[in-house]
Order: structure tokens, then sequence, then C-alpha cells
């Protein structure tokens, strides 16, 4: 596996935020969701992700080290880091969505019950020393997207598990109404929090809330737009009080509802795409005069193509958005560890070749 070395590389996070607001930015920036372990281990010999979870500080602190080190290696000008309210949620009886266990609030009883106002405490205490010791390994340039991680759809289903959630919207619709409400109102402590306390070292904030499958959204559209939407708001009015963008990573077929995310949420930027649903440029030739549009090659096209295939796709990808807007070049989804290394790495040989970077000799 042929690992590329770059002339002088210098990263500048301005770049993503223009992305962000929707601006062409000719050295077109590279952005990932996330990166697995395997694949950052395989290039570097790395493993910053085991480091970052050690008891002793010195060794947190060279794992963000090196954890910033390889985004800035790779020519991003922005890394990638979220801390996960449904890790909390498990903490306190949750886990349907990423454990699929059982929900834990099935009636209004166990709803009265839960210990709601004990979210966003246990999220600082939990993720606070972290979320500092990234501001201070931050390389000059440079700055992270993400933020508080899971948006309010998901953490609901955290809670309930999706079928019970479906259920529930027949069986008690107050009940239903009222879980979006209150997860909303858990969002909008933390993020302020969060906002004021923790988030210098970021220049475009974010989360993830998946939405839909291939065909439809998970909820019916009116859902999506009564209950949920208003609550992405609460959080992107206190992102933009501050002056930075909000980029919302949602994977599924949203375009039934796609103007509604749009206007109610008032997104600056979208991630996430896969050629089932639809092509990257098709996103881009429909919002592209609205939004910022972050993704580009299906990460299924990562796995099963050869790196040879896999540079044509990107050069046409790349002609086919080139000036449309602001762009964010990325795998479709993430790296995930079951995406090939070597995949990965024709796709980001191809986006630094493409705009003008010189290999080093």
């Amino acid at each position: 596996m042929e690992i590329i070395r770059y002339q002088d590389f210098q990263p500048d996070y301005r770049n993503l935020v223009k992305a962000a607001q929707n601006q062409w930015v000719d050295r077109i920036p590279l952005y990932e969701h996330l990166i697995g372990g395997k694949v950052i281990f395989e290039i570097t010999g790395n493993r910053p992700f085991a480091l970052m979870s050690s008891a002793n500080e010195a060794e947190r602190r060279e794992g963000y080290r090196q954890y910033w080190d390889f985004w800035k290696t790779m020519g991003y000008d922005t890394a990638s880091m979220e801390f996960c309210v449904t890790d909390i949620l498990y903490d306190m009886g949750g886990g349907a969505l990423g454990a699929h266990k059982e929900g834990c609030i099935k009636d209004r009883e166990d709803f009265e019950r839960f210990p709601w106002d004990e979210i966003p405490q246990r999220f600082f205490e939990k993720f606070g020393a972290q979320m500092k010791m990234l501001a201070e390994t931050c390389p000059a340039g440079m700055k992270a997207i993400g933020g508080v991680g899971n948006g309010v759809f998901e953490c609901v289903q955290d809670l309930v598990g999706y079928m019970d959630l479906c259920y529930l919207r027949s069986d008690d619709e107050e009940l239903y109404a009222d879980l979006f409400r209150k997860m909303g109102d858990v969002h909008a402590a933390i993020w302020e929090r969060f906002l004021r306390e923790y988030s210098d070292a970021y220049c475009v904030l974010r989360f993830g809330d998946d939405l839909g499958f291939n065909t439809m959204t998970l909820l019916p559209t009116d859902d999506v737009v009564d209950h949920i939407l208003p609550q992405y708001r609460r959080v992107t009015d206190l992102v933009h009080a501050t002056g930075r963008p909000f980029l919302l990573h949602s994977c599924g077929n949203l375009f039934a509802v796609f103007d509604e995310i749009i206007n109610i949420a008032n997104i600056d930027a979208k991630h996430s795409n896969e050629d089932g649903i639809a092509h990257f440029s098709v996103w881009v030739d429909r919002y592209g005069d609205r939004i910022g549009n972050f993704g580009g090659i299906d990460t299924d096209v990562l796995c099963r193509q050869s790196p040879e295939d896999i540079r044509a796709y990107v050069l046409d990808s790349l002609e086919r958005v080139k000036g449309h807007g602001g762009i964010a070049f990325a795998s479709g989804n993430s790296i995930p560890d079951y995406v090939p290394t070597e995949g990965y790495l024709a796709m980001v040989d191809t986006v630094r070749q493409w705009r003008g970077e010189k290999i080093a000799k």
C-alpha cells in the first residue's frame, strides 16, 4: 500500500467555514464525518483512540495530538470530533438505538420518572475534560467540526426504541409529542453551555440525526416538520448567535422534507449521500444555491471498487460540482473500519492532486 506524502500543506480552517457558508473554495476542502481507528493505524502506525481513553493524562494528551496530526497529514483543514448524548443516555437506561436494548420509556409514568434534568450535568462531567484537551492540542491553522453528537430524533429513539416509538405515535399522541419537546429542552441546555464554555476549538458546529432510509423518512414527514425541526431550530439559533455555521449530518432519502429542513431548521450545510438515493451532484443541483453541500463518493464505492475506479469516480464528481456553491468533498457517509484503507487513500489522493498539491520528492 503506497502512502503518498505532499509538500508543505498548511491547514486553514476558514476553507471549511466558507464551504459551510455556501462559498466555493478553490482549494476544495476535504471533510469526513468520522474516520475509524484501523484506517488511522494502517496509515500512521498510531492508535490515538486507545490513548485518548487512557487513565493517564499525558497519554490522553498524546492521543489527541496524534488525532489532530492525522487529519493535518492527510490534507484536512479541520478534524471532526463530537461527544455523543447517547453515551449519557446509555448510562441512564437507554441504548435502544446504539446497543439494541429494550427502550426504558414506555408510558407516561416512565416519562415523568426519567431524570431529564440530570442529562446536561452528566454530559459535561463525562466529556468536559476531553473537550478542553481537544482545544489545548489544536494545531495552528486548524479547528474542529462537530460538537454535541446525536440529534433529537436519535436520542428519543435511544430511550424508546424505533418500533415502540411508532406504536406510541398511535397509542399516546400527547406523550409522543412531549418526548421530542423534552429532548429538545435537554439539547438546548447542553448546547447553550457547550457553546459558552467549550466551543472555542470549533469553527463549524454539527450533529448527526439520521432521519431517513433509502426511500423515505423514518417518521411521517408531518411529524418531522412538527416535532423534530423546531427542536433543531433551537440549536441552530444558538449556534448562529455565536457567528458560526451549522452542518446537519443526516442519512436517508430526505427530499420530501428537505425544503422544510432548510427553512425551519435553518441549517447552513448538509452532509451524507449515497448513490442508491441520489448521486452527490443531484443534491448540489437541487440545493447548491441555498446551502453548502458536504459529501461526494458513496462509501460502498470505496469498499468495493478498485483504486483506479475510485479515482475516476472522484474526478467525475468533482467536475460535476465544481463552482456550484460551497462544497467539501468526502465520503458520502464516513470511513468506518470496514472501508479498505487503499480505497480511502485513493479518494483523498485524487482530491489533493486535483486541487494542485505537489507530491513530496
